[in-house]
């Protein structure tokens, strides 16, 4: 190894971290793309018109989700089939991709008897998955 290599300084746990998210972000990059020619494309009828976004756009975040007829959280789920809606995979994805790589590495942390190490990726682990599931709710 040289002096350049960034191999040389990085851990085991931090090569394995790297390369899922590496692959994560790649994947999900995929399926935005993806989700989004298919929009372009028409493949999937939207659930807002394309003729009626000029009207929505300069609406609030609230004002929008009362005239389109969406739920906050995880209703989107409903609308996945919609052109305009699709995205959302992708997006979902990202957000998960963090907490498999935290997932991935507790277990190297353990054969390594970084037990403090393992607790604190577990514990960031479990708040990313609890804000992830919608059961925090603030502001309502």
């Amino acid at each position: 190894m040289s002096d350049r290599d960034p191999h040389r300084y990085a851990t085991e746990e931090q090569q394995i971290y790297a390369y899922w998210l590496d692959w994560g972000m790649r994947i999900g990059f995929l399926m935005l793309v993806a989700s989004f020619a298919a929009y372009l494309l028409g493949v999937f009828e939207p659930h807002v018109p394309v003729d009626d976004l000029p009207q929505v756009w300069g609406l609030s975040a609230r004002e929008y989700l009362d005239t389109a007829g969406v739920g906050t959280g995880w209703s989107w789920l409903a609308l996945a089939h919609k052109g305009d809606f699709m995205n959302f995979f992708g997006i979902a994805f990202l957000s998960l991709v963090t907490i498999a790589c935290y997932i991935r590495v507790i277990p190297l942390f353990l054969k390594a008897g970084d037990k403090v190490y393992a607790g604190i990726t577990a514990a960031t682990a479990l708040v990313l998955i609890l804000a992830a599931s919608g059961l925090l709710v603030v502001g309502h």
